[in-house]
């Protein structure tokens, strides 16, 4: 008998399919609010940037605009943020862009939260055996956010945000509840400012959601169809955009195959090896995280594919394919969209594996695949499936 438990989100609303400064004026929270600090990377942020322009269209509501997040969310720039917020005395934060603005923000609300100022005050909040669970009960949400996504990394739908450490070179997750943002504007016109890389990347990462969902040993039925569905819209709306880069109505399927994918993770399932090994080459490697899932979700699906062929057979036909495994699928649909698909496209040698499956091993996704990972063996025979140089 299926079991398990499903915890709905906390967030209020998603807005989808109008354009992201009409959206905002009708976003409840954002009426409300008086003081908003928008939160972005330097390209978006600078003058005539996506995030400039919707700073501009808050007018006196706009308490500034912070544009110092870098890629993996790096400590430093949360407590950077954190502290802007604190003086510009934001009631909102507003983050505009892709999954490291979105998670950086959502860890400045937890910041601001527990009035933590310095890099090691973040230590006792994180996930995990190692944070403070009562600490992070206690904590009392002042500050919310709400995010314009510009990529297919779907931050914006959970509640966990994934901050790097950069002295330990090291990505940790930090979670609560009303880290989600209280509202998401779901606006493809946004998007197609995104780098073309940066936006099929993350809508492999998209992809990744959605398989590591269907192929996880727990089955959950609400968060299977929400998976199934997401990862055809993906497959249909990648491959659309990448034919007409303009389709608006094609962004938005990959939108909606996003949202859908990362949806199903509600139900208690988590992710698995291909976001264990990805987490642990993004921040330790700096390998952008889109590009991960397009090197290890492969070698996974090849390496697991004893142990649960019914379910990859699903994703290989929802991916459009009509022979071959789920491993060649999801390599078909990288080279289609002009992505790396092995280890030495993106630098890692033979040599670091070991390293590199030592620190996958504290990742709780290596426990989630459908064969047991045993230890650091196995991951370096998934790693050596991924093509390593």
């Amino acid at each position: 008998m299926i079991s398990g438990t499903h915890k709905y989100s906390r967030q209020e609303e998603v807005v989808y399919g109008r354009p992201a400064a009409e959206a905002l004026a009708d976003v409840a929270c954002v009426r409300l609010s008086t003081r908003i600090l928008v939160v972005t990377t330097r390209s978006l942020g600078g003058p005539g940037g996506l995030a400039s322009k919707i700073a501009t269209g808050l007018g006196e509501r706009c308490a500034g605009v912070f544009a110092g997040v870098r890629a993996h969310s790096p400590r430093e720039d949360v407590l950077e943020g954190a502290r802007r917020a604190g003086e510009a005395g934001a009631d909102l934060l507003l983050a505009v862009g892709g999954g490291s603005v979105i998670d950086a923000t959502k860890v400045m609300q937890l910041c601001a939260w527990a009035g933590v100022d310095r890099a090691d005050g973040l230590d006792a909040y994180r996930a995990g055996p190692s944070g403070d669970r009562a600490a992070i009960a206690r904590l009392e949400a002042t500050l919310r956010m709400v995010a314009v996504p510009t990529t297919l990394s779907a931050a914006e739908f959970t509640s966990f945000g994934g901050v790097t450490d950069l002295a330990r070179r090291v990505k940790e997750g930090f979670a609560h509840p009303l880290l989600a943002p209280r509202a998401v504007v779901l606006d493809p016109a946004v998007t197609q400012e995104t780098p073309p890389e940066l936006w099929f990347s993350t809508g492999l990462k998209a992809v990744d959601h959605a398989v590591e969902q269907l192929c996880h040993p727990q089955r959950a039925p609400f968060a299977d169809a929400l998976a199934a569905d997401g990862l055809a819209r993906l497959a249909r709306g990648l491959r659309a955009t990448k034919r007409n880069p303009l389709d608006e109505g094609a962004r938005l399927e990959c939108q909606f195959g996003m949202w859908l994918a990362i949806s199903g993770t509600t139900s208690g399932r988590g992710m698995g090896p291909s976001h264990a090994i990805g987490h642990t080459l993004g921040g330790t490697y700096g390998i952008p995280h889109g590009i991960t899932s397009c090197v290890t979700l492969p070698a996974v699906l090849r390496w697991n594919e004893a142990a649960d062929g019914e379910r990859q057979r699903v994703v290989r036909e929802l991916l459009g394919a009509v022979d071959g495994s789920a491993s060649d699928a999801v390599r078909r649909l990288c080279r289609d969209l002009d992505l790396p698909a092995d280890l030495a496209s993106v630098g890692i040698r033979r040599s670091e594996l070991r390293a590199i499956a030592e620190v996958t091993m504290h990742d709780r996704g290596v426990r989630g695949g459908p064969r047991p990972i045993r230890g650091p063996e196995d991951v370096v025979e998934i790693l050596d499936l991924a093509g390593p140089g």
